[in-house]
């Protein structure tokens, strides 16, 4: 028999691989019954609706991107926002690229604190921390669409380029 929390999981993992195969709004809970060979009725014994099982995908999610960017900035341990940045997206590449199908909301709190902080020691030039915090998380959130672990590169060499890129789009003059 299986286990209620293995079975939830594996709901979770299924939903996650047809939400982004189809889309949220064209899978549907028969889809999800269907792909693990249940009835959509005996799937409500273990969901409530579709979007509890949305948010039970993004609150793994979340929790993932959370852990990551309390483990790079807790390593970085430093007062300059280069360097904080730099471990934020590198978690974050690393989160994305660990498990694709789950990373598509992240809250961008801490990327707007580090913005900030970075603005006012001068290192970053941003007119909106906001609308910059938004920018990189939605470029960072884009590598799901595409990344491939056999890919031609490696999930570091991926952290290695957008981190380039995330530092050069705040620290350069574009106008």
């Amino acid at each position: 028999m299986i286990e209620a929390g293995s079975r939830r999981r594996e709901i979770d993992d299924v939903a996650s691989e047809l939400f982004h195969a189809n889309g949220y709004a064209a899978t549907s809970v028969r889809d999800i019954a269907r792909a693990l060979d249940i009835q959509g009725a005996s799937l409500y014994a273990h969901v409530a609706s579709k979007e509890d099982v949305l948010f039970s995908i993004v609150d793994r999610a979340a929790a993932a991107f959370e852990r990551g960017a309390d483990a790079a900035t807790g390593e970085t341990q430093s007062a300059d926002p280069v360097e904080r940045l730099a471990a934020l997206v590198e978690a974050h590449v690393d989160v994305v690229t660990s498990d694709p199908q789950r990373a598509s909301v992240f809250r961008p709190r801490r990327f707007r604190d580090v913005i900030t902080d970075g603005i006012a020691v001068g290192a970053f030039r941003a007119s909106d921390t906001n609308l910059a915090a938004t920018f990189i998380l939605t470029a960072l959130n884009g590598i799901a669409t595409w990344y491939r672990p056999d890919g031609r590169l490696t999930a570091d060499r991926v952290a290695d380029h957008y981190v380039d890129l995330a530092l050069r789009s705040l620290s350069e003059d574009h106008r």
